[in-house]
C-alpha cells in the first residue's frame, strides 16, 4: 500500500491523515477497473451504490480538462443510523463516499474519510467505538480489494 506523505499507521491498521481525516490508497489497476472492484464489492456486501459522480465529464461539459476523477457514494442505514442517533450532524459525512482517482504521473488513487475521523468531528463519545471500527473495518477492506493493495 503507497500512502501520501504525512500518513501514519492507523489503530485499524489504516493510514490516515489525523489533520483532514482523508485515507489514501495507490492502485494497481486503471481507474474504471478500480471503480468497477469497488462497486462489485459494495453490492456483493449488501451496500447500497447511490451514485456514482464523473468528475471529468463535468469538466468536459463546461469545455475544462480534468484528469480522471470520479466519487462513489455509498451506504447501509443499518450501519449509519446508529451514528446518526447519537449526533444527527454525522449526516453531513454520511452516505460515506470513495474517490478514484488519476494524478498528474497517471498514477490512480483511492481516498476516503477516515471513519474515525467523522466520529471525532462530530464528537461521538465512546459508546460509538463498536460501530466507528465495524465501519472503518469494511471501508479499507473495500479500498484494500478495489486497488489490490
Amino acid at each position: 500500500m503507497s500512502i501520501r506523505p504525512g500518513i501514519r499507521r492507523g489503530r485499524l491498521g489504516v493510514s490516515t491523515v489525523p489533520d483532514d481525516g482523508l485515507v489514501t490508497l495507490q492502485s494497481s489497476h486503471d481507474v474504471a477497473t478500480t471503480l468497477e472492484r469497488l462497486t462489485a464489492a459494495l453490492e456483493a456486501k449488501g451496500v447500497r451504490v447511490f451514485a456514482r459522480i464523473d468528475h471529468a465529464a463535468g469538466a468536459a461539459s463546461v469545455g475544462l480538462t480534468l484528469r480522471p476523477t470520479t466519487l462513489v457514494i455509498f451506504g447501509n442505514p443499518a450501519a449509519g443510523t446508529s451514528l446518526m442517533q447519537a449526533a444527527q450532524t454525522v449526516g453531513i459525512d454520511l452516505p460515506l463516499k470513495a474517490l478514484v482517482w488519476q494524478d498528474a504521473q497517471g498514477v490512480v488513487h483511492l481516498t476516503y474519510n477516515d471513519p474515525a475521523w467523522i466520529a471525532a468531528r462530530h464528537g461521538l463519545d465512546g459508546g460509538a467505538d463498536q460501530a466507528v471500527a465495524a465501519i472503518a473495518a469494511g471501508l479499507s477492506a473495500f479500498a484494500r480489494h478495489a486497488t489490490g493493495a
